[in-house]
């Protein structure tokens, strides 16, 4: 974790609420302590918290998780509200503005808003604000009936590309078996990420208050070294837990991924099968992308072939009509032939608004083998 730049930080409902007494005002106070250290170091950070609902019940005066849907979404949306303003009031006290993002997997799967999605948390961070992140329960079922925030933690790592994900539980992390039940349970100090038998050892269900048990942060931490993160589980009231792992020192249980960030993102759009178009550039644009590793800008595009979305993944051929590099297009193919040899500075005239100025940016680009 030592050389992290990019951090997701997944914190559970029990933590978060004290098991289901309230806000833990303390604890969120130390992690957003933690979190502005970590920025100070020129890191960035992403806080993905449950506890919406947890709040909620204990705003509401319930004893016991509901079942039916529409109670869950109520308690949410109470519960949401307070979530929002402690991790602002907390951050604030160390100088650090914060965002709330509510997500869904849909959000994620839907090619056009995983890029927004990305867009947005990519421009918080490098105006030095730490998003707070949540699964937006008060309008979805099935989420709140089967999803948990171990998964959106993993998601969300594999949307900004993060380089590690760190899960903070009310458990010390992985053990060879549940330690409450069986005496020769071993530690696991570290595995790979994906290693079939991590599966096996972790146990079912956590607590009534989340949805999720130590087999969530396994599945997670499979998917987020997908796209090169690696993870770490630890319990949440360690002391300076955050800022410990940051600095190389070993808590927990680390879960390593095996293949390294851009190589998995760049290998996943090499091997795109799904090709939905093309865009034709000059020399001069061909020369930028292959010679100095430039992103493409509408500038150097001579044509538009096929019908895409933004969000596709789309291949970008020379003048001779070789594939000299793939990415995901920021712009639908009808809104990149109005912007075909356009300088930026006319986007909103052309389109009635302008989003990014690049046609593929070159952090989601990779050039033909």
């Amino acid at each position: 974790m030592r050389d992290a730049r990019r951090i997701v930080v997944k914190v559970g409902s029990s933590l978060v609420t004290n098991e289901g007494r309230g806000l833990d005002q303390v604890a969120i106070g130390e992690w957003c302590r933690q979190l502005s250290t970590l920025v100070r170091e020129g890191r960035e950070v992403i806080m993905v918290s449950s506890g919406a609902i947890a709040e909620g019940m204990k705003r509401l005066g319930w004893s016991s998780r509901p079942h039916e849907i529409h109670e869950l979404q109520a308690a949410a949306a109470v519960g949401q509200m307070g979530l929002a303003q402690m991790y602002e009031t907390r951050l604030r006290e160390h100088g650090l503005g914060s965002a709330q993002v509510l997500l869904t997997h849909a959000d994620l799967a839907d090619r056009e808003r995983y890029l927004n999605a990305r867009s947005t948390l990519l421009t918080l961070l490098k105006l030095g604000v730490v998003p707070v992140i949540n699964e937006n329960d008060t309008v979805v079922t099935d989420e709140i009936k089967f999803g948990d925030n171990d998964t959106l933690g993993a998601l969300v790592a594999n949307l900004v590309e993060a380089d590690a994900l760190i899960i903070l539980t009310d458990q010390k992390g992985l053990y060879t078996a549940d330690p409450r039940k069986d005496p020769a349970a071993r530690f696991v100090h570290e595995a790979q990420a994906g290693d079939p038998t991590l599966e096996r050892m972790a146990g079912g269900a956590g607590s009534s208050l989340g949805r999720g048990g130590m087999i969530t942060k396994i599945l997670a931490a499979k998917r987020a070294a997908g796209s090169g993160a690696s993870t770490v589980i630890a319990w949440g009231r360690e002391p300076d837990a955050l800022l410990r792992l940051a600095r190389g020192e070993a808590i927990g249980t680390l879960l390593v991924a095996q293949t390294q960030k851009n190589q998995a993102r760049k290998q996943w759009m090499a091997d795109h099968l799904q090709l939905r178009g093309a865009v034709v550039v000059d020399a001069g644009a061909a020369a930028k992308l292959l010679e100095e590793g430039k992103s493409l800008l509408p500038i150097g595009m001579t044509a538009v072939e096929g019908e895409f979305s933004r969000g596709d993944v789309i291949a970008v051929r020379d003048e001779s009509g070789a594939e000299i590099a793939r990415g995901l297009a920021n712009y639908a193919s009808s809104e990149a032939r109005l912007l075909c040899r356009k300088p930026s500075g006319e986007f909103e005239k052309l389109l009635g608004y302008t989003a990014e100025p690049e046609m593929l940016h070159r952090d989601n680009l990779v050039l033909a083998r």
